[in-house]
């Protein structure tokens, strides 16, 4: 495995008996969640935040792999932290957020509820509908990180993408989407008003599939795509920690102190 990017590597921490698992997004890195987890870590809770397989080091890594191996590493930072853990939150950011859900669907119990931002689960970008036929006749395209509103912020991501890599996007989209209804735990997402990287398919996909009364919206309205890095990063990870304290079964952690209202 080659060595992460200065700054792209994976996070974990060990603390009290609630987990959470963070997935980051496609061609990005753990970056762009490290200051959510560390949030969360400074809350008392456990954190895992993976480097997915091919991500934060080059495009070309990347393109040697596809969503099944992606997936199969939230499954197993998902087991590492239940062997630690009473039980785990899963949140996650565009490609993670569909990765989340996935895991949810597969682990029912497993895990007790998600926090998704600019959730991605279907083609609705050029790029991503032409993935397929395109991985034979060129390599790459240009990227489709750092879409932040907040100025002098950035996304440690490749300024390529890697159209094989790409392709295999449609699986876990499909997979996801066909399995939305078995999901039984509380579902909060944060929609960015303008995200030039995740179109409103995914949305629609999302509200239509799950069953009624499990999601709540909040919107990032001063926030592009990669909202954890943005200028509504802190109403994120504030209300996250508020969400895992009211869903949590643990009431060790649930009952010890308050987190600070930002949104």
């Amino acid at each position: 495995m080659a060595t992460p990017l200065p700054g792209a590597g994976p996070f974990s921490h060990m603390g009290g008996a609630v987990g959470v698992l963070l997935c980051h997004g496609f061609t990005g890195s753990p970056q762009s969640l490290r200051p959510w987890a560390e949030y969360l870590a400074a809350q008392g809770l456990s954190v895992s935040l993976p480097l997915l397989p091919g991500h934060g080091t080059t495009w070309q890594d990347l393109a040697r792999t596809g969503s099944p191996d992606w997936y199969a590493e939230t499954e197993r930072a998902l087991a590492g932290l239940r062997a630690q853990c009473s039980e785990v939150f899963v949140m996650g950011l565009s490609l993670g957020g569909c990765l989340a859900l996935r895991l949810a669907e597969c682990h029912g119990p497993g895990v007790s509820g998600l926090v998704l931002v600019n959730p991605s689960l279907a083609a609705d970008t050029r790029l991503f509908l032409l993935a397929p036929v395109l991985k034979y006749v060129l390599p790459s395209l240009r990227g489709i990180g750092s879409d932040i509103k907040k100025p002098g912020a950035a996304e440690l991501s490749y300024d390529r993408v890697p159209v094989r890599a790409a392709a295999t996007l449609p699986q876990i989209w499909r997979q996801t989407a066909g399995q939305l209804g078995d999901i039984t735990q509380p579902v909060l997402v944060y929609r960015s008003s303008v995200d030039h990287v995740v179109g409103p398919a995914s949305m629609q996909v999302l509200e239509a599939g799950l069953p009624p009364g499990l999601l709540t919206v909040r919107t990032c309205s001063d926030s592009y795509h990669v909202a954890t890095m943005d200028n509504d990063a802190q109403a994120i990870f504030g209300g996250s920690a508020r969400f895992v304290r009211e869903h949590c079964r643990d009431r060790t952690w649930c009952a010890g102190g308050t987190v600070p209202e930002t949104m």
